[in-house]
């Protein structure tokens, strides 16, 4: 607008009447467009000179305000905004120069749709919100897609520790990035050191047995061929140390595997094995199993779930009058702790009094001396179940005896 004032100075002449000439050309059509709010007027100020000129849009003249609210500047040039001829808000740009060597003096103006002007710089800041947000979004897309890209091998290595933790799997596999490789080498080392651990403790587990193997039979052979009390006596008390022995290197075989690689045991088959050989041991007692609809599978090896879930069944049809009742439950897994399962195990017999359950678990405790057995069978139980780190209950049944309850952990 500043440009254009000049270009309209430049265009006005006066003539020997006095008169205002000329026909400027601002080189912008909307100032001829009737009412555009883009006008230009040279208006005569001092006396002498007469006529008018303004541009074919300025339709009616546009008021200007007094000097003593809009001052000139120094150069003589004053800048304000008033309405338009249709209520548009203008920018005016005046001035008032001299025309001749007579000091006519004649006032220049310039005026540009402001409202117009605001609308365009909404709509180009709009745009341009709109392309730095798709931008945005587009930068956010991208890195993310580029972080997932990036993650892929930790998901792979952390998929492929869960398989193992799970017993499907006996070392981490796969092809892994340079950064990975070193992980995944030293966590099969790991593996392979904990697998070393076990076998050479199942190893001197088995030594051990084996060497005293021949001791025992022989002594039980000697006590049987004795006979008499002193005989029965010694033959007793090797049984006694053939089942300790048996049940501690036991424990030490469950201790040495269990900071190892988790082994996987299905529940159901395991359970419905076992009752069908209960079944056949014991006719006149009616056994019952409820599995829940999921798959339930105990974090440890078969023989172990076998002797928890063995003693408790021998258990339960000794004392039972007519009825055994098998239930799994399974709980549901809390964050990221392993998923737990319960057993419960119930008979129709009399049961133990609540301030006698904690004595049933002491090793060698019997409560009734008039039943056969060694009082080991509950306390090998609770032995076992702690090491696997699970809890053992003996609580009222809703049949009338005893309901024992094993809480274990189970893998997914």
């Amino acid at each position: 607008m500043s440009a254009h004032l000049f270009n309209l100075i430049g265009s006005v002449g006066v003539s020997d009447s006095g008169t205002l000439t000329g026909g400027p050309d601002l080189g912008d059509l909307r100032f001829s467009e009737p009412e555009s709010g883009w006008y230009w007027s040279v208006e005569p100020v001092s006396k002498g000179l007469v006529g008018q000129l303004r541009s074919s849009s300025m339709t009616e003249p546009v008021t200007s305000p007094d000097v003593a609210d809009v001052p000139f500047n120094a150069e003589f040039q004053r800048h304000y905004r008033v309405a338009g001829i249709v209520g548009e808000e203008l920018e005016v740009f005046e001035t008032e120069f001299v025309l001749d060597a007579q000091n006519r003096i004649a006032r220049f103006r310039v005026m540009g749709n402001r409202s117009e002007l605001e609308a365009e710089i909404s709509g180009f800041e709009w745009r341009l919100f709109t392309y730095l947000s798709l931008f945005g979004l587009g930068m956010i897309a991208i890195n993310a897609i580029a972080i997932l890209l990036g993650l892929q091998p930790l998901a792979r290595v952390r998929n492929a520790l869960a398989m193992v933790r799970e017993g499907t799997a006996q070392r981490l596999t796969g092809r892994f990035p340079a950064e990975i490789q070193p992980l995944a080498n030293e966590t099969n080392a790991l593996i392979e050191n904990n697998r070393r651990i076990v076998e050479r403790s199942r190893t001197q587990v088995g030594n051990l047995a084996h060497s005293l193997k021949t001791p025992l039979a022989v002594m039980l052979n000697e006590g049987r061929a004795l006979g008499g009390p002193k005989g029965q006596l010694f033959a007793d008390h090797a049984t006694a140390m053939q089942k300790q022995i048996d049940h501690y290197l036991q424990r030490a075989r469950v201790a040495a595997q269990r900071e190892s690689v988790v082994y996987r045991t299905p529940v159901a088959p395991l359970l419905q094995r076992m009752v069908r050989v209960m079944e056949k041991l014991s006719r006149g007692t009616a056994f019952s199993l409820n599995l829940p609809a999921t798959e339930v599978v105990f974090a440890g090896e078969r023989e172990d779930l076998e002797e928890v879930v063995g003693n408790l069944l021998e258990n339960a049809m000794k004392w039972a009058h007519s009825a055994v009742r098998i239930s799994v439950e399974a709980a549901e897994p809390a964050n990221e702790e392993p998923p737990r399962f319960s057993i419960l195990i119930e008979d129709d017999g009399p049961g133990i009094p609540e301030d006698k359950a904690r004595e049933a678990l002491q090793r060698g405790k019997r409560l009734d001396e008039t039943k056969p057995g060694t009082g080991l069978g509950l306390a090998i139980v609770a032995d076992l179940v702690k090491e696997y780190g699970g809890t053992l209950r003996l609580e009222r049944s809703t049949m009338g005896g005893l309901k024992a309850v094993v809480e274990l952990r189970g893998v997914q």
